[in-house]
């Protein structure tokens, strides 16, 4: 009898237990990943726990959870079951009633920490996902990045140091080699003439005008100044005076040889600064240089205080201007077609976008073209010069950097669409029709002093230019209608 109440006392406790199990079965738990410290496998914004090891919770109220750790330069990755309402080394998993595992960067004093949690779905807590924050691996591995492309890069950048360095001891030496033949052959000059022949030394003392020669008389006088020299000139006489500086002919010393070249010093005041800028930033553009543009040695700035003044040093032509020229000679027809050609390969010089060699260049339009803005060279060619309202039409410059470039040069040259203030600043086309212009008027000048065989086509009694005493209805006249005032009275710049 005792034994039968043991035995069926032991069978309802076996059938409790069953029944306890399969009720505690009946309740759903998490499948996570449990390890204690694994480093992560990252690509971009996700991370991999890189856990081997995973576990049921024994709660259905305990979820995944991982935790990121990073000191040192060293990350780990903490693997768990946990309630969620309970601290984790003080701290509280936020956000974790989600499938997704995201990272949530929480303060800390030992080191950067992320955590995250994750229910109803098996080993939630393996990939970890970074929304809004860069991962701790990544910012390990751009540190890595950094001096690894500092040393792919530093091979490179001593190789652009070097040839760097070895271009600028070419080109000053080839310069100091320059200067040093250029000294050797003004020493080798035999003796000049006397008086007897002033108009012959005059000439051969002029500053050369071939391509060779000028290269290297601008690149000898500006190696000087860059040295803080100022050029041995000394000034000779006063030749010509504008509006906003003086012409004086000059001698440029050398000192090697003690003999000396004629040369033109363009003297501006210190209150016309801002002219003397604009003409030597004009010259000093190494693709202006042409047989048709006056050559430029270089420019000077001398003095101090109030009696500053500002040089520019040129060739000199002791023939003059084309004004003064035309007064005092009747041209040949082949005069005019050489010095007419010169003048247009001049001013399509400055209007082209390329060099004789085919180089880009930005074009410039001269914008006072006139008689008096001409020299005559020693083969009866022309040259253009006093670039003082020039202005360089950079396609890059807009409408209202040409805003006070309308109505400037002088007025009997003027377009009838500048006398009008019709000029379309938006295309640079017209800053070069207004130089055609002016050109057109100055070719008339030259034409009217043309003695052509067998015709009468043209006066050359007397030369007056365009402020001739013409009457107004002449039908020779290419300012028919045009108001003419006294010389003088026309600059409007």
């Amino acid at each position: 009898m005792g034994h039968g109440k043991r035995a069926a006392l032991l069978s309802l406790l076996l059938l409790s237990c069953a029944w306890c199990a399969g009720a505690r079965r009946s309740l759903k738990t998490n499948l996570c990943k449990w390890c204690d410290a694994t480093a992560p496998a990252c690509e971009e914004r996700v991370c991999y726990s890189n856990c081997n090891l995973n576990s049921y919770c024994e709660s259905p109220y305990e979820i995944c959870v991982a935790i990121w750790r990073q000191d040192n330069e060293s990350i780990r990755i903490s693997t768990l079951c946990h309630n969620p309402h309970h601290p984790i080394e003080n701290l509280m998993v936020p956000n974790y009633n989600t499938s997704r595992c995201i990272m949530t960067h929480q303060p800390s004093e030992d080191g950067i920490i992320y955590i995250c949690g994750c229910v109803d779905e098996q080993e939630c807590n393996d990939k970890l996902i970074f929304e809004n924050h860069t991962n701790g691996y990544s910012m390990l591995q751009s540190k890595e990045v950094i001096p690894v492309a500092a040393i792919s890069l530093l091979p490179p950048l001593l190789v652009a140091v070097m040839i760097t360095v070895i271009f600028y001891l070419c080109r000053t030496q080839k310069q100091r080699k320059r200067a040093k033949a250029w000294s050797q052959k003004h020493a080798q000059h035999p003796t000049l003439p006397d008086r007897g022949k002033a108009a012959e030394r005059d000439e051969k003392l002029s500053v050369m005008t071939d391509d060779n020669q000028a290269t290297i008389s601008s690149t000898c006088a500006n190696s000087i100044n860059h040295n803080t020299e100022l050029l041995p000139i000394e000034l000779d006489e006063m030749v010509g005076k504008g509006q906003f500086a003086e012409v004086w002919r000059a001698k440029l010393n050398h000192t090697s040889s003690g003999q000396y070249e004629t040369v033109a010093v363009k003297i501006f005041p210190c209150e016309e600064y801002s002219s003397w800028k604009n003409e030597s930033q004009i010259f000093t553009d190494a693709s202006l240089k042409h047989d048709g543009v006056l050559q430029f040695l270089t420019a000077e700035d001398r003095g101090s205080g109030p009696r500053k003044e500002y040089w520019l040093i040129t060739a000199y032509h002791s023939r003059g201007n084309l004004k003064d020229y035309l007064s005092r000679h009747v041209l040949s027809w082949m005069d005019l077609q050489k010095m007419a050609g010169s003048l247009v390969n001049g001013v399509a010089h400055l209007h082209s976008d390329y060099t004789a060699c085919g180089r880009p260049k930005i074009p410039i339009a001269h914008r006072d073209i006139k008689s008096t803005n001409i020299l005559v060279k020693n083969e009866q060619e022309c040259v253009l010069c006093d670039f003082g309202i020039a202005i360089r039409l950079d396609p890059s410059l807009t409408v209202d950097d040409f805003a006070n470039s309308g109505q400037v040069g002088t007025a009997r040259y003027m377009a009838p669409e500048v006398l009008e203030s019709r000029v379309n600043l938006e295309d640079l086309e017209s800053f070069k029709q207004m130089d055609v212009y002016s050109m057109a008027l100055v070719l008339w000048e030259m034409a009217s002093r043309c003695e052509v065989v067998g015709g009468n086509a043209f006066s050359v009694r007397h030369h007056h230019g365009v402020l001739g005493p013409r009457p107004r209805g002449s039908p020779h006249s290419p300012l028919r209608g045009r108001a003419l005032q006294p010389d003088g009275a026309d600059g409007l710049r």
